[in-house]
């Protein structure tokens, strides 16, 4: 009886024993997340008319050129002729060796294309869970999962250039005269009734250039965006020591992008003319992924442990139209940085 009670005693205090020093096998932690090389661009284009701000001959009609006009004159130009025209710069639109004038317009749509904007630094948060499955001598291996969100804010008040389709034609004038004198300051301005300086109303040449450098804009533009986001993905540890341990880790992330749109533009046309556009818009998407991380633990005590790391993250390229422009938000190539405090248990 005695040698089965100490028997007894023996397996608990075994088992009291195992259990005492079973091993720590999960771990979660909560970090700051700061996101790296995330680009935003605005795109879109400017339907080119009748300028916001048009500009009018002697006779109140608005320019039917960038720079400068041509209409009928009193007589209806029946012959051909007509002196109900003008210009802006005669050194620039004269072209001697033809005997023309040259007037120029954009046509179409003015093509925009903002600089890229970063919010490199962006700050937000991580929670994160690992299970581990199975060790080695030096080496675990398990699963992880996490939750994060990371705000981030573009916004660019620079200016860029507008390109687009201009169209010159050139109007006849009598070989041996000289048309007036005109510069930007001072244009020429026949009237409807005249008398005045005499051109064909017809262009005898026309000759259009698409992708040209036709204004610049100036103005404002941002996008907000919200990014939630949560991976799934599997992890192998390694002890550097007794104290720090390294872990490298990959698998699928998915994200929720919420993003707000604003911009209030002005192109100025390089021969005059301004069109202002503005506008606002939201939309929201889901972003489906992968990504690749590395860390290091720290361990401060038996249960907790100083987490900092890396992390590439693939999401795609979010696109989506607002009106007249079309914002992109680069998520392909980003990465991030975390630091942060762990629990084990």
């Amino acid at each position: 009886m005695k040698r089965n009670l100490i028997l007894l005693v023996a397996l608990v205090v075994g088992a009291a024993s195992t259990s005492a020093v079973e091993p720590i096998t999960n771990r979660v932690s909560l970090s700051l997340r700061a996101a790296f090389n995330v680009k935003a661009k605005f795109n879109g284009s400017l339907a080119l008319g009748t300028p916001a701000v048009p500009r009018t001959t002697p006779n109140g009609a608005n320019y039917n050129y960038d720079d400068g006009y041509v209409f009928n004159d009193v007589s209806g130009s029946g012959d051909g002729l007509t002196w109900y025209w003008g210009y802006d710069d005669s050194a620039a639109q004269v072209n001697a060796g033809n005997n023309t004038i040259l007037l120029s317009r954009a046509t179409g749509n003015a093509s925009l294309s903002a600089p890229e904007m970063d919010d490199d630094g962006a700050l937000g948060f991580e929670l994160a869970y690992a299970d581990e499955l199975g060790r080695g001598e030096r080496t675990r291996y398990g699963w992880e999962a996490a939750l994060n969100w990371m705000p981030f804010d573009f916004s660019s008040g620079g200016s860029y250039r507008a390109r687009g389709s201009r169209v010159v034609d050139a109007y006849p004038f009598t070989p041996g005269t000289t048309p007036p004198g005109a510069t930007n300051g001072s244009p020429y301005q026949g009237t409807f009734d005249g008398p005045g300086f005499v051109i064909g109303n017809t262009p005898v040449n026309s000759t259009t250039t698409a992708g040209a450098p036709i204004g610049t804009v100036t103005g404002s533009r941002s996008v907000d965006a919200d990014l939630w986001g949560g991976r799934l993905g599997g992890y192998l540890e390694w002890d550097l020591d007794d104290d720090v341990t390294f872990l490298l880790s990959g698998g699928l992330a998915l994200g929720y992008v919420d993003v707000t749109a604003r911009w209030n533009e002005t192109l100025t046309l390089d021969v005059g003319g301004t069109y202002t556009d503005a506008g606002r818009g939201s939309d929201d998407d889901w972003r489906l992924g992968f990504y690749l991380a590395a860390s290091i633990n720290w361990r401060l005590s038996e249960r907790w442990s100083a987490v900092g790391g890396v992390q590439y993250q693939n999401l795609g390229k979010y696109a989506q139209s607002f009106g007249s422009r079309r914002v992109e938000l680069d998520l392909r190539h980003a990465f991030f940085a975390t630091l942060g405090l762990g629990y084990n248990f």
